[in-house]
């Protein structure tokens, strides 16, 4: 997720100021994603000069944030919360930076900086994109490493192999890795962009064109899923992930917010039962906070919704509903077996989940 960011830094706000929103529609054009991340790697061979070393790097990110959230579960999966530790931002910003506004003081517990941006700035200074997460930080140095979010979870599960949790699951296993890479390329150009082109077209010849795309492809998802239980093989794996965080996101945020409103995904059968499913995986539901995730998009899309008014509902208490998705056989894990509980710190508050109540 992406900042409007200016390359001078914003002055603190004073008490009760609101400070500058980024500007997410272009008014009479669709919307184009700027995909030029910093693609430096953090590999076992350190060939970027960023070998994989336990303790040294810092994974930056934010619940709201579906792109950063691909991260949060791929690295709870694999067990990689003792080698690498975990930054966390609000799920507001301004048009300059994400900012640790959750920690106390404002300041992030390992790197003492208030802002993504000045990591960013400390590698690249004046640095002219948007300042993004999930970002991964050196630590010694304070510098960003990278924010190229496809490769960094990909990394995760072929470089830091030596630091998987026994039993961790093989995402990416190499006899799929084809027909993963296929079937991400379209989620992510028709599902995990497609809401952003539908929400921040800026007319509506490009609002429908994204919303026809959309839900196209959201249909073909669901012939696809109606005879198998997860998108690739019979184990979870990084398409799965990618697709989730969108799903997660879909009736909270996207059925209103971007407009993506043909139907809920309570209204598909099968996406509805497929997400579910994987919500109630262990690893999966529990890194979602509803609360975050509302709050962020109505809140920083100012543009969109200029009250900053976030809504009540929908109610969330369905996702623990049975999915009889079993019944398709599959083994979540494959060989592998389901990740402990999250580090105490890494919860998300019951108040911010699932209401579990009845």
């Amino acid at each position: 997720m992406t900042t409007n960011s200016p390359r001078t830094a914003a002055k603190p706000p004073t008490e009760g100021a609101a400070t500058e929103q980024g500007v997410y529609v272009t008014t009479g054009q669709e919307f184009v994603r700027d995909t030029n991340y910093i693609d430096t790697r953090i590999t076992r061979d350190g060939r970027d000069g960023y070998p994989v070393e336990a303790g040294r790097y810092r994974l930056i990110v934010a619940r709201a944030c579906p792109w950063a959230n691909r991260t949060i579960i791929v690295r709870r999966l694999l067990g990689l919360e003792g080698a690498l530790s975990m930054g966390m931002c609000g799920p507001t910003h301004d048009a300059d930076s994400w900012t640790f506004d959750l920690d106390p003081g404002g300041l992030d517990p390992v790197l003492q900086i208030p802002r993504l941006k000045d990591a960013y700035e400390k590698r690249f200074p004046g640095y002219p994109k948007g300042i993004t997460v999930p970002a991964v930080v050196d630590i010694p140095t304070g510098a960003v490493v990278t924010n190229n979010y496809p490769q960094i979870t990909v990394d995760f599960e072929l470089e830091w192999t030596d630091h998987h949790r026994p039993g961790a699951p093989d995402l990416y296993p190499e006899h799929l890795r084809d027909e993963i890479d296929e079937v991400s390329r379209g989620v992510y150009t028709e599902v995990n962009n497609g809401v952003y082109r539908c929400g921040f077209a800026g007319d509506q010849e490009s609002y429908e064109k994204a919303y026809h795309r959309l839900f196209t492809k959201l249909d073909e998802l669901s012939e696809r899923l109606s005879t198998r239980r997860y998108l690739v093989g019979d184990t979870i794996t990084e398409a799965d992930i990618r697709l989730f965080t969108t799903l997660a996101r879909f009736d909270p945020v996207y059925h209103g917010h971007f407009k993506c409103n043909r139907s809920k995904l309570a209204e598909m059968p099968v996406l509805w039962a497929y997400a579910r499913d994987l919500f109630q995986t262990p690893g999966f539901g529990d890194t979602i906070d509803f609360t975050q995730i509302k709050r962020h998009y109505y809140v920083v899309h100012r543009d969109i919704n200029p009250t900053g008014v976030v809504p009540a509902g929908p109610d969330l208490g369905n996702w623990l509903t049975p999915h009889h998705r079993a019944e398709l056989g599959g083994r979540p894990f494959g060989d592998g077996t389901p990740p402990g509980p999250p580090p105490t710190d890494e919860v998300v508050p019951a108040a911010d989940g699932v209401p579990t109540h009845g």
